[in-house]
């Protein structure tokens, strides 16, 4: 299974300036007091949303009282998406506007020829002279030259896509099931009042509900997260013995995050387990991770009937639509 995790970047530290050209008098960003032009991150994961572009960005070390306007490039060595298919260039120029720091290089990405799990990027490169690349101290490469643009593909975000049957697979299960299985078949549905959030009934045992909350608004790292104190069950029934104040309870894990994967209809959940005691917090159980995917109501029926799974409970008097 893939992962999915925002991508780490080098990125240059910029702050506003006010200046009237580019002398090595102005106020510069550069150790040597010099112009440089690069891309402000080697590598980065940028949205492909439908009808919509991404921007990738170009800085400068100084800002001057003139417009200055470069090249920009496909590089096809390193690249596995093919322009004018999976993206393409809204334009090979780009300008850096008098008086500005930055500029950007527009990209569409091709929504309906990118598959929901395809891994592709391309590479751009500035096309700038010789005495406006940056120099790597020590070495010979030059810094921000190159770019390396991995393409997300972002599926519109709909509450309803997280609710029915779903299938629970649980690193908790695995180590404290009461029936000896890691998979849970589990009901969800949005909840009635908070925005964004489902309630997972039965979640890991029969009586325990909890509510997960959907955070799609950065496109590149959708996140889930968890209210801490929600009980999910007793010591007594998963340990066999009681050594705080006999409930168990979670809350996001701050070692591990859990994504929404929108494009596939699962979500992953890290979450830490924990016992308190009327003193306070007792201890941790641990973190564990979960993968929770939805799945059609004929499956679930198959994996009822083939599998022995349980029919998983829903709000009383509830039916399946």
């Amino acid at each position: 299974m893939k992962s999915f995790y925002k991508i780490l970047s080098v990125s240059v530290l910029l702050a506003a300036a006010c200046a009237t050209g580019c002398s090595t008098q102005e106020r510069s960003f550069s150790s040597d007091g010099a112009e440089y032009i690069m891309f402000a991150d080697t590598i980065g994961t940028y949205p492909v949303i439908q009808n919509e572009t991404f921007k990738v960005p170009v800085v400068s070390t100084i800002a001057c009282d003139y417009d200055r306007t470069f090249a920009v490039e496909v590089i096809d060595k390193g690249s596995n998406a093919i322009e004018n298919l999976h993206y393409r260039l809204k334009s090979n120029t780009i300008v850096i506007p008098a008086g500005q720091l930055r500029t950007d290089v527009e990209v569409e990405g091709i929504y309906e020829n990118i598959g929901d799990t395809d891994s592709l990027g391309f590479k751009l490169r500035l096309v700038i002279p010789s005495e406006l690349e940056m120099p790597m101290a020590g070495t010979d490469e030059k810094f921000g030259l190159e770019t390396n643009c991995v393409l997300l593909k972002v599926c519109p975000f709909d509450i309803s896509a997280y609710s029915g049957y779903c299938m629970l697979s649980s690193l908790y299960l695995y180590n404290y099931s009461l029936d000896g299985s890691y998979q849970r078949l589990i009901w969800t549905e949005p909840h009635k009042t908070l925005e964004n959030t489902i309630v997972c009934y039965d979640w890991l045992y029969d009586g325990y509900d909890v509510n997960l909350t959907l955070e799609p608004e950065d496109p590149t790292y959708p996140i889930v997260s968890m209210e801490k104190g929600q009980v999910i069950g007793d010591e007594w029934t998963a340990f066999g013995i009681i050594r705080g104040d006999n409930k168990i309870r979670v809350e996001s894990s701050a070692a591990y995050p859990s994504f929404i994967y929108g494009c596939q209809d699962y979500i992953t959940v890290s979450y830490r387990v924990y016992v308190s005691s009327l003193g306070g917090e007792y201890g941790t159980v641990g973190h564990f991770y979960n993968i929770m995917e939805w799945i059609s109501a004929e499956e679930a029926e198959r994996l009822m009937r083939e599998e022995g799974m349980k029919l998983p409970s829903r709000p009383s008097g509830q039916t399946e639509d």
